[in-house]
C-alpha cells in the first residue's frame, strides 16, 4: 500500500515511522518545513520525504499522489487538510483521511457533506483523548478501559496489586473462572508485553489486560486487588483543549476544577466552561495551592498540559498527597515505558491514540475501529469476519494462531460472547482480537 502524509508534526512523523516499520508499505512525508523532513533521510526509516505544499495542485502531482492508497492529511491548519483531501481525491486518490479541530463536523448531518467533498474520514486527536480519559474516570481502578462491541464488551487494563486473589496462581487454574467471567488476553510486566499461556502465573504490578461482559467488571476489580473508588471531585491541570474536551464530557454532577497559569486563557475557559466548572487562575504544581483547593477530598487529578515533564512531576506529587485517579498526558513516546514503570497512573498520549484510527486502514480485512496500548506494546482490533475466512476453518484451539495474537471475545447477533478453545467463529461475527507484534500479512492471512 502507498500511503501519503502531509505534515511532518508530532502526529505525522508518528504515524510515518510507524508505518514505515511494517512490510508491504511505501510511505511519503511531505512538509513546508524541510527541517520536519529532514530526520527521514534516514535509509534505515524508508520514509520519502517531499518538501511542498500539500494543498498545491502542481507539487502534489509532481510527487505523484494520484497512485496513492491511502491520504492522511495532519498538519495543523484544519482548512489546509480539508482541502488537500479534497484536491486529492479528484486526483484519484482511493481514501483520504483528514485531521480537525471542530467537533460539530463530526455531527451526524455533516459527515455526508465532508464525503461528498472528497474527505473520507476524520479524526480529532483531542477530542479522542478526552474520551478516553472520561472513560477511565468511570472505572478508576482501570489504567486503561475501552467499551467494545457498542459497548457490549468491556477491555480493561489493571495492576495486580498484593490483594489479588489470582497472585501465585497458574492461569490454567483459573480456565473455569475465565470461561464463566472474563477472559486475560495479554500481560505487561516490566517493559515486555506477551500474550500469557496456561503455566504463566501472575506477579505483582502485573498489568493485565482483560475482556468481561458488563455484568462482571466487578469481578474483574476483586479479582485483581483494586479498591473500589467513585470519582466525584476532578481537578484538571492546564487548559489544553483535551481538557476542555475532557470538562465538556464529565456529567454535571461532577465537580470539576481546571487550574490555568495563562490568565487570559482562563478567561478564554471560564466563557465556555459547564457550569459544574470553576477555572483557577493558578499553578497546579503548587502543592499549597492544590492543598487550599481541597486536593485531599478530590478523586482524580488530571495532568494536561503541553509538557510531558511537567504531567509526570505533577501526577507523582498528586499520587503522593494521595489521589487515588491520576493521569498524564505524555506526548513524549520515548518516556512512555519509564512513566509506566514510575506508577504515575493513566497514561494519555494524543498521537498513538489518533495513529490507532489510521492505521486499520491498512489492512486487507474488514477492521471496524482498532486502539493501541499505551502501556505495554500491542494494538486492540475489532475484525468483522468475512465469507471463507481462515479463522472460521476450526476451532480456535486447532487452529495455528501465531503466539503474539489472542482473541478476547466476539459478537454475534447482538450477544457477546468470551472466545474459548471450543469456539468456532463464524461468517458477520465481529472479534476482539489483540496483537503484540504479529506481522500485517500474519494478521491479514488470519482473517483474509
Amino acid at each position: 500500500m502507498r500511503v501519503f502524509i502531509v505534515g511532518a508534526g508530532e502526529t505525522g512523523t508518528h504515524l510515518a515511522k510507524l508505518i514505515s516499520q511494517q512490510e508491504h508499505h511505501d510511505v511519503i512525508l511531505m512538509d513546508e518545513d524541510p527541517d520536519k523532513v529532514d530526520f527521514a533521510y534516514d535509509n534505515s526509516l524508508e520514509i520519502m520525504p517531499i518538501v511542498g505544499n500539500p494543498t498545491s495542485i502542481r507539487q502534489l502531482k509532481h510527487a505523484g499522489v494520484e497512485e496513492t492508497d491511502l491520504f492522511v492529511a495532519v498538519t495543523p491548519s484544519e482548512s489546509a487538510n480539508i482541502l488537500s483531501c479534497m484536491i486529492a481525491h479528484r486526483m484519484g486518490v482511493k481514501k483520504t483521511l483528514a485531521r480537525v479541530s471542530n467537533y460539530d463536523y463530526f455531527l451526524p448531518q455533516y459527515l455526508p457533506y465532508f464525503n461528498g467533498l472528497g474527505v473520507d474520514e476524520m479524526v480529532y486527536p483531542e477530542a479522542l483523548a478526552a474520551q478516553e480519559i472520561y472513560n477511565g474516570l468511570r472505572l478508576p481502578w482501570t489504567r486503561q478501559y475501552w467499551r467494545l462491541f457498542g459497548g457490549r464488551l468491556h477491555l480493561c487494563a489493571s495492576r495486580i496489586t498484593k490483594h489479588s486473589p489470582m497472585l501465585g496462581k497458574r492461569l490454567m487454574e483459573l480456565s473455569d473462572l475465565d470461561e464463566k467471567h472474563f477472559h486475560i488476553i495479554s500481560i505487561v510486566r516490566g517493559r515486555e508485553s506477551f500474550v500469557p499461556r496456561g503455566n504463566d502465573t501472575l506477579e505483582v504490578n502485573d498489568i493485565v489486560y482483560v475482556a468481561c461482559n458488563t455484568q462482571n467488571l466487578d469481578t474483574v476489580r476483586e479479582y485483581c486487588g483494586q479498591p473500589k473508588v467513585d470519582v466525584r471531585k476532578v481537578i484538571i491541570m492546564g487548559g489544553s483543549r483535551i481538557a476542555l474536551r475532557t470538562a465538556e464530557l464529565l456529567p454535571h454532577d461532577m465537580s470539576v476544577k481546571i487550574i490555568e497559569r495563562d490568565l487570559e486563557k482562563c478567561r478564554e475557559l471560564s466563557e465556555v466552561t459547564n457550569d459544574n466548572t470553576l477555572v483557577i487562575h493558578g499553578d497546579a504544581a503548587d502543592s499549597d495551592l492544590l492543598i487550599s483547593e481541597g486536593i485531599r477530598n478530590t478523586q482524580a487529578f488530571l495532568a494536561l498540559t503541553g509538557s510531558s515533564e511537567i504531567n509526570m512531576i505533577a501526577t507523582m506529587n498528586a499520587k503522593h498527597l494521595g489521589i487515588p485517579r491520576t493521569v498524564a498526558e505524555i506526548e513524549n513516546v520515548d518516556y512512555l515505558d519509564i512513566a509506566s514503570q514510575l506508577g504515575i497512573g493513566n497514561i494519555v498520549n494524543k498521537k498513538i491514540i489518533a495513529a490507532s484510527k489510521i492505521i486499520r486502514h491498512l489492512h486487507r480485512i474488514d477492521i471496524s475501529d482498532a486502539k493501541t496500548m499505551a502501556i505495554g506494546h500491542g494494538d486492540v482490533l475489532e475484525i468483522v469476519i468475512t465469507e471463507g475466512s481462515n479463522i472460521t476453518k476450526a476451532p480456535i484451539k486447532d487452529l495455528k494462531i501465531p503466539r503474539s495474537i489472542t482473541l478476547g471475545g466476539f459478537l454475534r447477533d447482538g450477544e457477546v460472547y468470551l472466545v474459548e478453545g471450543d469456539t468456532v467463529l463464524k461468517p458477520g461475527d465481529t472479534v476482539l482480537v489483540f496483537n503484540i507484534n504479529a506481522s500485517d500479512s500474519q494478521l491479514d492471512d488470519l482473517f483474509k
